[in-house]
């Protein structure tokens, strides 16, 4: 029988990569995607695709079921993809715009994945896997609601981990540091919609360093692609014992290094040059 995998997220990127690398390896992808115009165009491409904009409750209900009216009602892999990125340092991000970033990042993915877990427990087997990021387990300055929600979700992730036990159903978490995808501009433009500048004490940083930085197209070193990040999936749904966390570009790998091995204060020390 043909596997199936629901990936949201599949506008461009990571996510669009992970839809056609599965396609092509036998998988009944249900390619979803935030804006009708992008799900019009997974369907021109030839996919199944339904409309999940994680931020929006209606919208999850509404493409779960069409999901689910698309495969006959079983599923055996989820991957969670979509989410935004939002800069800005902690005390310059307003409470509507903290809750717009835990909406999509965070509460879209525990609703969906609310839906998915019955069946797959019913069915004796499934595979969740929740994109993170190297900041779900460390920190860097000027991305406080990113970093939050990712670790949140590293939280939920293992939680359901340890709950699941025995079920037959894997959690695994794909930690990527800096991949070549559309998430900066996205980033950009939740900066730009919510961050009073003038109003913030660290208004000389943002308009001299991080602007410059936010508008720059040099290649970030050691970036990854979307390339690196699918050869992880792919392993994830497909292995008969799957990791539990996956370290995507070096970034990741020597982060999750310095979180073991130096004090809190080093840490601090190193975040706040970065």
């Amino acid at each position: 029988m043909t596997r199936s995998i629901l990936i949201t997220g599949c506008s461009s990127g990571i996510g669009l990569a992970a839809a056609h690398t599965l396609r092509e390896r036998g998988w009944h992808v249900i390619a979803a995607c935030r804006k009708p115009e992008d799900v019009a165009a997974r369907i021109a491409d030839g996919f199944d695709s339904v409309g999940i904009d994680h931020g929006d409750t209606a919208s999850v209900e509404t493409g779960w079921t069409s999901a689910m009216e698309i495969t006959g009602g079983r599923l055996d892999a989820l991957f969670n993809n979509g989410g935004h990125g939002m800069s800005g340092a902690a005390e310059d991000v307003p409470r509507e715009a903290l809750e717009l970033v835990f909406a999509s990042n965070v509460f879209g993915v525990h609703q969906l994945t609310r839906l998915a877990l019955p069946m797959m427990i019913a069915q004796g087997h499934g595979r969740i896997v929740m994109h993170s990021s190297v900041v779900g387990y460390t920190a860097l300055r000027w991305r406080a609601a990113y970093v939050a929600t990712k670790h949140a979700v590293e939280g939920l992730a293992k939680t359901m981990r340890v709950e699941l036990r025995g079920t037959g159903v894997h959690v695994s978490i794909l930690n990527t540091g800096p991949v070549a995808s559309g998430f900066r501009e996205n980033s950009v433009r939740l900066f730009n919609r919510w961050i009073d500048i003038d109003a913030s004490r660290h208004a000389g940083f943002y308009r001299d360093e991080f602007m410059a930085q936010r508008d720059s197209d040099a290649p970030v070193l050691f970036e990854g692609t979307a390339d690196h990040v699918v050869r992880k999936l792919v392993h994830a749904v497909e292995a008969p014992r799957p990791r539990t966390r996956y370290l995507i570009t070096p970034h990741a790998h020597v982060a999750a290094v310095l979180t073991r091995v130096l004090p809190d204060r080093v840490q601090d020390w190193i975040g706040a040059r970065l």
